[in-house]
């Protein structure tokens, strides 16, 4: 730059330096080249000389360089052979290791499908287990894997859907079988109940020879409820094997089902499924038939069902760890409990066959006792017994109303007769009577009372053996037994015995000859209410001097029905008397009187004097009563007469007639 910037003719003057020193360059290099030449001129000499030796050894390398290809292309052959011989057996290597690897898995899913073969479900999800958590993934990279990865959730899906399967199966079947099992439960507890009970049996047949013994009877006498028929009889087939509740159904569906799910993580889908399942189910067992209450099979069938189905939930809840837990048996229980009670308490009031009532009522003890020995708590039970028993007592009460009403229709009203001592025995081993004078008297002889006596005291005490069968097993003190049978044999004689008397005594055929036999009647019936205290007090063996006993209240029954024959007596006595008086015919008119008794009163009198006579049978005030109330009435009925209003005239002839009337009744 400062060549061309510094002066106009700088460039000029640098060039021609620049020229000199080339030149100078120049010479120094023509110097040194003349000075090397001959050595150059030399060197490409040698290097002419050397080329023809170059030739040579170029073809000798050729030939030697052919002949070594030559050579070494078996060498290739064998090294390339060699070399593809060792990736084989490198691939072999690494091939069998996969193998091994794969082998395991390979054969743990064949094991899988020979479980699903097998229908063992719950080892297949444990096989599973072990392969996706050990095998899969050290073969994961391989396509068969995945496809095996794939197919495992399917197998759960089919195995949840098939164990499903077998637990409706399962349902189903435990349905069926509710019945079956219900009543071997019950059957072992009758077989308990039965057990437990033997020495009560003895007592109670002991009682029973008591009984019989004070009214001088044999026990094979009784034709009604015995004492042996207090206590059930034993079934012939309760000394067979009872089998449980398993050995009736196979709960291992319920078992696996619950294992899958569990190992599935669905337990609680399971558990919710199970318990709304059998909600359902025991809303179908605790539905009745409409026509339940016509048969004992009808009730035992439905309870049988009832205790099949607890028995079963027992056996889940003590064999499965929180499939169903006491709670939720326990309400379910409460649930059921307040539908039997309701159900039976509706069919229980359709019943009027007192034995019905009482079988229903043992099916209750023994369902009550079964449930109660599973843990279930039974008490609303056994409180409805005692409505049952109000119910029982009833239906008693209609049928010894018909009872005592065929006793009366077939009585004749008239005094036993006996014709010698093994008939006077057999009379008062049914009927607590005593007569000494009776007794002194020589065959043939009449006792007082008529037929129907003996046998409405022994329909009483039939019936308190029947109210008897009632109370037993319900779980009460011999105070509450004796305070039950008192106060239903009291209804009896006060409702039932004291209706079917007053109808008896209004009834219009009775006439006098029959009303007196009732009066008799009773007064003996009366007397024996003493003995049925004993019976009840031998029977239950409860002193009646304890402070809460009832009392029968037999005397005022048969007092009131005393009075009400007592005032039939007077009344159709006096209806008599009108009968007598419609017919006299007095001429008031007459001029003199027929020197004798109207025939009409005659007739009367006779008619009276017969029927004093049929009185001397009774209490002596009550024959007082009668006559007077007779002597009264005819009185009246004569006053009467004569102060008819329409009598417009009376001659002294018909006054003299009117008069030797009464003078006749003044002296009969």
């Amino acid at each position: 730059r400062s060549v061309y910037d510094d002066q106009p003719n700088a460039h000029k003057r640098f060039m021609e330096k620049l020229d000199s020193r080339i030149r100078n360059h120049d010479r120094e290099i023509e110097k040194m080249c003349n000075f090397h030449h001959q050595g150059f001129v030399d060197a490409i000499t040698e290097l002419l000389k050397v080329r023809a030796d170059a030739g040579k050894l170029k073809v000798q390398v050729t030939d030697t360089n052919r002949k070594l290809q030559d050579a070494g292309k078996e060498v290739i052959a064998q090294t390339e052979e060699m070399i593809r011989c060792r990736m084989q057996q490198r691939n072999i290597a690494t091939t069998v290791e996969k193998l091994q690897l794969c082998l395991p898995v390979l054969e743990m899913y064949s094991k899988l499908k020979e479980q699903m073969k097998a229908k063992r479900y719950y080892s297949a999800l444990k096989t599973m287990e072990q392969l996706e958590n050990t095998y899969l993934p050290r073969v994961s990279q391989y396509r068969f894997c995945q496809i095996m990865v794939e197919n495992l959730p399917k197998m759960r899906g089919e195995i949840k859907e098939i164990s499903m399967s077998d637990l409706k199966d399962f349902l189903e079947s435990i349905r069926k079988h509710s019945d079956k099992i219900g009543e071997t439960a019950m059957k072992q507890a009758q077989q308990q109940r039965t057990f437990n009970s033997a020495v009560h049996k003895q007592i109670n047949m002991n009682y029973g020879k008591d009984i019989y013994m004070v009214n001088g009877k044999a026990p094979d006498q009784a034709n009604g409820f015995a004492p042996e028929q207090l206590i059930p009889e034993e079934d012939e087939e309760n000394e067979e094997e009872v089998l449980a509740a398993q050995d009736l159904v196979d709960f291992s569906p319920v078992y696996r089902c619950l294992h899958i799910y569990t190992v599935l993580g669905d337990r609680e889908t399971f558990e919710n499924y199970y318990r709304k399942q059998r909600r359902k189910q025991a809303r179908l067992v605790l539905q009745p038939q409409s026509s339940m209450h016509e048969t004992v099979q009808g009730y035992r069938r439905y309870f049988n069902q009832i205790v099949g189905f607890f028995v079963v939930e027992d056996h889940i809840l003590h064999a499965t760890q929180g499939l169903v837990t006491r709670a939720y048996t326990d309400e379910l229980w409460n649930m059921a409990l307040s539908k039997i009670v309701a159900v039976l308490r509706t069919h229980s009031s359709y019943c009027t066959d007192p034995d019905l009532v009482l079988e229903l009522k043992n099916l209750i003890v023994v369902f009550g006792d079964t449930l109660q020995g599973y843990g279930f708590p039974v008490n609303r039970l056994f409180d409805l017994l005692l409505e049952v028993r109000d119910q029982y007592n009833e239906t008693l009460l209609k049928k010894w109303a018909g009872l005592f009403r065929d006793i009366f229709e077939s009585d004749n009203y008239s005094p036993i007769p006996v014709g010698n001592e093994e008939e006077y025995k057999m009379v008062i081993s049914r009927f607590p009577f005593q007569d000494i004078e009776l007794e002194k008297q020589p065959f043939p002889k009449k006792l007082p009372m008529s037929q129907s006596v003996p046998q409405i005291y022994m329909q009483v005490k039939e019936f308190i053996y029947a109210s008897l069968k009632f109370s037993e097993s319900l779980h009460r003190s011999s105070t509450e037994i004796d305070d039950m049978l008192r106060k239903s044999t009291n209804l009896l004689l006060t409702r039932t015995l004291s209706s079917c008397l007053q109808n008896l005594i209004k009834k219009p055929h009775m006439g006098l000859t029959e009303l007196v036999q009732i009066i008799i009647n009773t007064t003996h019936l009366e007397q024996a209410c003493k003995y049925l205290e004993d019976f009840i007090t031998n029977i239950t063996n409860i002193s009646p001097e304890t402070v809460h006993t009832t009392r029968l209240y037999g005397l005022s029954t048969f007092k009131d029905a005393r009075h009400a024959a007592e005032g039939e007596i007077y009344t159709k006595l006096n209806q008599k008397i009108d009968e007598f008086i419609q017919l006299a015919d007095y001429e008031w008119t007459m001029t003199e009187s027929d020197g004798r008794a109207s025939g009409y009163l005659m007739d009367l009198i006779n008619f009276l004097r017969s029927t004093f006579q049929v009185f001397t049978h009774l209490p002596g005030k009550v024959a007082q009563t009668a006559c007077m109330s007779a002597c009264k009435h005819l009185s009246t009925s004569l006053m009467q007469m004569l102060l008819d209003n329409e009598l417009k005239q009376i001659s002294m002839g018909a006054i003299q007639q009117f008069n030797l009337d009464v003078i006749q009744c003044e002296c009969k």
